[in-house]
């Protein structure tokens, strides 16, 4: 269904009877929703809107999957209650999606996750660029004062699939439980899929002119909640990208 379509979408919630709604449909361009500010609102702000006013009207629970760039970056491990203040319009549309969730919906999780990576058929992540570069003998840079918290795509969709059958509800930062800058984490991707790292150049946010948007320096999460109150298994790097590395072979 066509999410920026508000009768659309409470029709199809209806005849399907949700009893709980997993959206994680977004524009996740951050330069994209730079450059197209209103096509950005129009999927991840009044997108959001529709789905949460659709799952108040028929009593379904609502999962939004959110992310880091709520916040400005000026801290770094943020919590869930740390006050949300973005830095890009990305950021300023999904917070926007949080707050229709919070005003429409009873029943909800905001999961907020960080810098998603794994195999995907046709999308391209930080992760599988690394990994193509270096296969192909390409020399790439990487920001070393760009710091998040890159999370294996399977095992986020695994933490969903578990709070699910939970009787649990509110702000959740589901996402990897490392910190790292992405120069860092390219540095661990050739490591573990024992490709030449060498060909990795650090660079500072400052000398990266590709960017439109403005990132934020240090939006990495704290999962320390989701860990003792969902009882959450959150890989830290090594970790997921050995489990990406397995799916692969298998």
């Amino acid at each position: 269904m066509d999410i920026v379509d508000g009768g659309e979408v409470a029709r199809v919630l209806s005849r399907v009877k949700a009893e709980l709604v997993v959206h994680a449909a977004a524009e996740t361009n951050v330069d994209k929703c730079e450059i197209n500010k209103k096509l950005a609102w129009s999927v991840n702000a009044e997108g959001t809107r529709n789905i949460s006013a659709a799952c108040d009207k028929i009593g379904a629970k609502l999962i939004y999957v959110s992310t880091d760039y709520v916040f400005d970056g000026e801290k770094g491990l943020y919590s869930e209650d740390d006050e949300a203040n973005p830095i890009n319009h990305y950021g300023v549309t999904k917070l926007e999606g949080e707050n229709s969730v919070r005003e429409l919906c009873e029943d909800f999780i905001i999961a907020r996750t960080s810098v998603l990576y794994g195999w995907h058929p046709s999308k391209v992540n930080f992760a599988t660029w690394v990994i193509d570069s270096l296969r192909n003998g390409r020399e790439i840079s990487a920001v070393e004062d760009h710091y998040n918290s890159p999370t294996l795509a399977d095992n986020l969709a695994e933490t969903i699939l578990r709070i699910m059958r939970m009787d649990v509800a509110g702000v959740y930062h589901l996402a990897g439980s490392e910190r790292i800058s992405r120069y860092g984490f390219a540095i661990k991707i050739a490591e573990v899929f024992e490709l030449d790292r060498s060909l990795i150049a650090p660079v500072k946010m400052d000398d990266l002119k590709v960017w439109v948007a403005k990132r934020p320096t240090d939006s990495s999460l704290s999962v320390n909640k989701a860990k003792h109150e969902l009882q959450a298994s959150l890989l830290d790097i090594r970790e997921g990208l050995r489990r990406m590395r397995r799916a692969n072979t298998d």
